[in-house]
């Protein structure tokens, strides 16, 4: 069947968007599907940069039908501005994002839940980006959730947010919930479910119809593998499925529809936010690398500079295995030009132990030491490079080493 699916095999910032950008050229359909604006997706085309939190980057392309599946969370007035920033941009993009209603979406308190939770967890804080991803997230398992088909009725969106606002102020006391805030919340998102309505249809119904008529679905994976809530590294995760079956679910898509999985990797890790990174570069070989400007290794989303290490070939063989990928896209190769030699992690030593299965817990993650095996660097610049055999000889060689 023709679906095809982007997943990120690190902690993110692989460089889907990219991924997703090349492919989108060549596919009508192109689908978010988990996540919410704590994602970024970067992009150039014909020399303009779009940064995109919610919107899939496929909606650059004039030919593309964009969709924000069930499986999302949406801050409705992030994504409004992203709507206008396309209009800035001379984008038209009108006929062409398709809204799920049953997305879940985040309200003013979700925003405030998430930041008081960090500052509850003090030295154990997880890193979130503060954006309510989390609670919103919290309120859909815990059925106190408001989504897009709510917000776009009046009566009901009164009736929902009454309800939660009460069981809101028991649950969280210093939030100001009162009588007034309540007019404030239902008149705000009153007026952008309005502006959303006209974007709304059934999008795992339109999506089934077209991988009937065999077109190409393009599925949009935000955050990566290791974020995933069950199988990454918990707790420092995000609060969304990841993983390529995660990605699917959120679209309401089956698993027979899809036909190929390209996992994202990076030549070496990053990681943003707290957590640990086994192979996080140690000062003395912090100065090998480009700086965090040159190396674009800034967050789209949170403008935090990211923690940056050699790449970690036990996490990604899980990865791999979990996500069921049949093909790699391997990013940022150029960072490593300069470098003399280039480290890649292949176990993990635990109390003076080799390690013989993926750390679990949290604890073990962040006792374990990196087994490193050393190649020779290349020295030359690979960014001219428009196939595998312009590659200088021992960047040949470490892609090889990685595949």
């Amino acid at each position: 069947m023709p679906g095809i699916v982007v997943v990120g095999l690190q902690w993110g910032d692989e460089g889907k968007g990219k991924v997703v950008d090349l492919l989108s050229q060549n596919v009508k359909h192109v689908v978010r599907s988990q996540g919410g604006n704590n994602a970024g997706h970067t992009v150039v085309v014909d020399q303009t940069e779009y940064q995109f939190h919610l919107i899939p980057s496929g909606v650059v392309y004039p030919h593309t039908i964009c969709y924000i599946a069930a499986g999302t969370v949406i801050d409705p007035k992030v994504l409004i501005d992203e709507m206008e920033k396309l209009e800035a941009a001379q984008v038209d993009f009108r006929s062409r994002i398709k809204i799920s209603p049953l997305a879940h979406v985040i309200l003013d308190y979700h925003i405030q839940i998430d930041k008081l939770q960090e500052g509850f967890r003090g030295k154990f804080s997880l890193g979130t980006t503060g954006r309510g991803i989390g609670p919103c997230y919290a309120d859909k398992v815990n059925r106190v959730g408001i989504r897009i088909c709510d917000l776009v009725d009046e009566k009901i969106l009164r009736e929902r947010l009454n309800e939660i606002i009460s069981y809101k102020i028991l649950e969280y006391p210093m939030l100001e919930l009162g009588k007034e805030k309540f007019e404030e919340l239902f008149t705000k998102f009153s007026l952008l479910g309005e502006k959303l309505k006209p974007f709304l249809t059934q999008v795992e119904v339109d999506l089934e119809r077209v991988l009937q008529k065999g077109e190409l679905v393009l599925l949009e994976g935000a955050h990566g593998f290791g974020l995933d809530t069950t199988f990454g590294s918990y707790p420092y995760v995000t609060s969304s499925s990841t993983y390529s079956s995660g990605i699917i679910a959120g679209a309401g898509i089956g698993p027979t529809k899809v036909s190929h999985v390209v996992g994202v990797l990076k030549a070496y890790t990053t990681r943003v936010g707290s957590g640990a990174l086994p192979t996080q570069l140690p000062s003395e070989e912090e100065h090998l690398f480009l700086n965090h400007a040159e190396a674009r290794e800034i967050g789209t989303t949170t403008g935090r500079k990211r923690r940056m290490g050699w790449l970690d070939c036990v996490a990604a063989k899980y990865s791999i295995a979990v996500n069921g990928v049949n093909a790699l896209a391997i990013m940022k190769l150029d960072v490593l030009d300069s470098l003399p030699y280039i480290k890649v992690c292949i176990g993990y030593r635990s109390g003076g132990k080799l390690m013989d299965s993926y750390p679990y817990q949290k604890e073990e993650w962040e006792a374990v030491e990196p087994v490193y095996e050393t190649l020779p660097g290349w020295k030359e610049s690979t960014k001219e490079c428009k196939s595998l055999e312009d590659m200088p000889t021992n960047a040949k060689k470490y892609l090889r080493w990685i595949e």
